[in-house]
């Protein structure tokens, strides 16, 4: 453990040949018993079953350790002895070396842009706006050093700086790498104690420089003596050492603002990590890094840099810098996140809407809702290798359960300690509505930063989804629940949470859309109408473990006005007809201009949606559609007063679907004068509708020219009443008789041109 040094107060290190060595910092008036609670702490040894002896002594639990403090030195040495079992030999479980302990970790851990992600948590978690990272080849002196084996470490790193100081708790939690503090508080990112530690990919002797201490830390325990794990500095109280070994401290001044002149002022307000690139092999680890590898872990954190901040809270810079050997720096790239010109409170606002209700559900206040706060985030990526500069623009909304939505969340909340917080992000720049968000675009999971690309990040979503999730412990991907791993207390959480909170978060993510649609009609508002439609998930593109989202979503949504009509209002889905049509240009526009006349509301929409609609609107409410059937029964409820070549247009349209016995009562049937007449059932013969042909003229019934079919129609609606024609024939030959009835057989049967028509409908 790395020792923060107080020049006043004792030390109490304890040995055991199990549990290794542990070293406590107390008061002078504090007792064995206290000693023994702080190992029962670290270890689960129950107090009742430890003995510590002194001098070989066993102590008892009322002694101070002040009486024990030998002259001229501020430390107690104890020897810890447990009852444990009686009889045979020793037997009991013990924890691995720190370095195996340590080496576990990265194996579980790839390497990569991940690390870099890590360190931004913990930027996030200490409430830092910005984080650098800095690729550093100067070569510091190795005269003044703490120790000879410290010169290796004093050449090329990796820094990183954020604007955050550490508090007394992060020096503590940096320390204890098998239970992270941020367990504790359940609102920070990082909670799982292997973040940090993955920088061990990097180097072997990471330090720390924050406030008033510097410290450094040694896995391997060499370098400040023996079972020492690190050392720490305080910028007050021992300012000698620190003057003195001049070298040891110099790769800590000229950065990041720092001039040296916080050393002298004892505190540095913000924390810079320095990790030196490994340069060659470990016990620890294998791994050489240099200049290519590091450039390789900014590279692949570039590939996603656009979404690193868009669920974040505090950080809201990131970039990426080289100093070369001659102490020139520049940046390489830079990300930042920007609120919304247009209101640049509501972020602030909603982030702290979202706090009261975190803070509500932590203390177990009642509620039976999801509190929603919705904000436009504009992010920038400035790349100056490539010279480019490029700019999206989200709608995130984040949602916080209430205490009461789910028992069993809350349950699985206190248990894990985690809190029902989901975020949802839309792209507005710009939405394909026929293909569902930005064109390539591609949900993805988040658990507040994205999770390594990959087919288990995935969604299948139009949005990104961020979500306090239960995660592998490698925090590569989210926990679902397996034959084996059925009652995962984790996985189970995330199933819950998918199905009661992103599903209200998602709908008032898109209901919002609509909502700044409308009240932003002539301003710079991203999207169009139509591009909301490719914010709904897609039923063929949604990966199986999302699919619960979809009913309690569509639920809600499709009882609100979402349908964007032709007319340009929005309408509830029982108030629209949907055109799917794909005929002719002006059939399609003459039908839809006469239906909505006829005071329908036409709408059109996305393949997926219509899907959508399909899957989850029925009963009475089912779906309408532009159809023959329907304009027929319009028109025959309602008079067609349109031209001459709307009608025909209309005519061409209601014949498409082969539906000839519905025609009856349509004024439609257009004759040689240029009037039309009504399809009708009628057998008199003096309703007798024909179609001229080359063999049977219309001069031959003269006076009969106002009875014929026009000449001039398409051939395609011609055809289309000779079917007509002929099924009614098959129909007791259209209910004709007399010399008529041997006529039309004769026609029909040698030319199929000739047709008694207004007789039978």
């Amino acid at each position: 453990m790395a020792n923060c040094r107080d020049p006043w107060l004792p030390w109490v290190t304890v040995r055991h040949e199990y549990i290794g060595q542990r070293a406590y910092q107390v008061p002078h008036s504090a007792a064995v018993r206290d000693i023994k609670q702080l190992i029962y702490e670290e270890t689960d040894l129950p107090v009742i079953e430890q003995q510590l002896v002194h001098n070989g002594k066993v102590l008892d639990d009322k002694v101070q350790i002040g009486t024990l403090v030998p002259m001229g030195s501020l430390e107690v040495c104890m020897t810890l002895e447990g009852r444990g079992l009686k009889g045979g030999g020793r037997f009991g479980q013990t924890t691995p070396p720190l370095v195996e302990f340590l080496k576990d970790i990265l194996r579980r851990y790839p390497e990569g842009g991940q690390i870099l992600k890590e360190l931004i948590q913990n930027a996030e978690d200490a409430g830092a706006t910005e984080v650098k990272f800095l690729y550093d080849e100067t070569e510091y002196g190795v005269e003044s050093l703490w120790s000879h084996d410290m010169a290796q470490y004093q050449g090329t790193a990796l820094y990183v700086y954020n604007d955050a100081v550490f508090t007394t708790e992060d020096w503590n939690g940096i320390q204890e790498i098998a239970r992270s503090r941020k367990r504790e508080d359940p609102l920070k990112v990082g909670r799982f104690g292997i973040g940090f530690n993955s920088v061990y990919h990097i180097t072997d002797v990471p330090s720390i420089f924050s406030g008033e201490q510097i410290g450094m830390l040694d896995p391997h325990q060499t370098l400040f003596g023996a079972h020492e794990s690190g050392q720490c500095w305080n910028l007050k109280t021992d300012m000698k050492e620190i003057t003195e070994l001049t070298d040891q401290f110099a790769p800590f001044i000229g950065l990041f603002g720092n001039s040296g002149k916080p050393i002298e002022d004892g505190s540095f307000s913000g924390t810079m990590f320095r990790f030196p690139l490994r340069i060659k092999p470990s016990q620890l680890s294998a791994n050489i890094y240099n200049k290519e590898k590091v450039l390789e872990l900014f590279e692949s954190f570039k590939a996603d840099a656009d979404t690193v901040l868009l669920f974040l809270k505090s950080v809201q810079k990131v970039s990426l810098h080289v100093r070369e050997s001659d102490g020139t720096e520049r940046m390489l790239f830079q990300v930042t996140a920007g609120e919304n010109p247009e209101d640049k409170l509501e972020r602030p606002n909603s982030l702290k809407t979202l706090g009261l209700a975190t803070d509500s559900y932590s203390n177990g206040v009642p509620s039976s809702t999801v509190t929603c706060a919705t904000y436009q985030v504009n992010i920038e990526t400035q790349d100056e290798t490539a010279k480019e500069i490029q700019r999206t623009t989200w709608l995130v909304c984040n949602g916080v359960g209430g205490r009461g939505l789910c028992s069993d969340l809350d349950s699985l909340a206190d248990d894990l300690k985690f809190i029902p917080t989901i975020g949802i992000a839309l792209p507005l720049t710009r939405i394909d509505e026929d293909k569902g968000a930005t064109s390539g675009f591609s949900g993805r999971a988040f658990c507040f930063l994205p999770l390594p690309p990959g087919d288990e990040s995935l969604t299948g979503l139009p949005v990104h989804v961020s979500g306090f999730f239960g995660l592998t412990d490698n925090r590569r991907s989210i926990k679902w629940r397996e034959v084996d791993q059925w009652r995962d207390p984790a996985a189970l959480w995330n199933e819950l949470l998918i199905v009661t909170i992103i599903p209200r978060a998602y709908f008032t993510l898109i209901m919002e859309a609509i909502k700044r649609i409308q009240t932003k009609k002539d301003q710079d508002f991203p999207l169009f109408p139509r591009d909301t439609y490719g914010a709904w998930p897609d039923l063929n593109r949604i990966k199986p473990r999302w699919k619960p989202i979809l009913e309690p979503l569509f639920h809600d949504l499709l009882q609100q006005q979402v349908i964007y009509s032709l007319t340009n209002s929005w309408i509830q889905v029982d108030e629209a007809v949907f055109s799917e049509l794909d005929t002719d240009v002006d059939i399609a526009e003459t039908v839809i201009s006469y239906l909505q006349s006829s005071g329908m509301q036409v709408a059109r929409v996305p393949a997926a949606v219509d899907a959508v609609l399909g899957t989850y609107v029925t009963g009475p409410a089912s779906v309408k559609k532009v159809t023959p059937h329907l304009v027929r029964q319009v028109i025959r409820n309602t008079k067609h007063k349109g031209t001459s070549q709307e009608k025909l247009l209309l005519l061409e349209f209601v014949l498409s679907d082969k539906g000839y016995s519905d025609l009856i009562g349509l004024e439609l049937l257009p004759l040689q004068d240029e009037t039309f007449a009504v399809f009708s059932s009628s057998v008199s013969d003096k309703d007798a509708v024909y179609i001229a042909s080359e063999e049977y003229p219309r001069s031959l019934y003269p006076g009969l020219e106002g009875r014929f079919i026009l000449e001039g129609i398409k051939r395609s609606v011609m055809s289309s009443l000779k079917d007509a024609a002929k099924s009614r024939v098959q129909q007791f030959l259209w209910g004709c008789s007399g010399r008529y009835f041997d006529m039309w057989c004769c026609v029909l049967e040698s030319f199929l041109t000739l047709t008694q028509t207004n007789t039978l409908f």
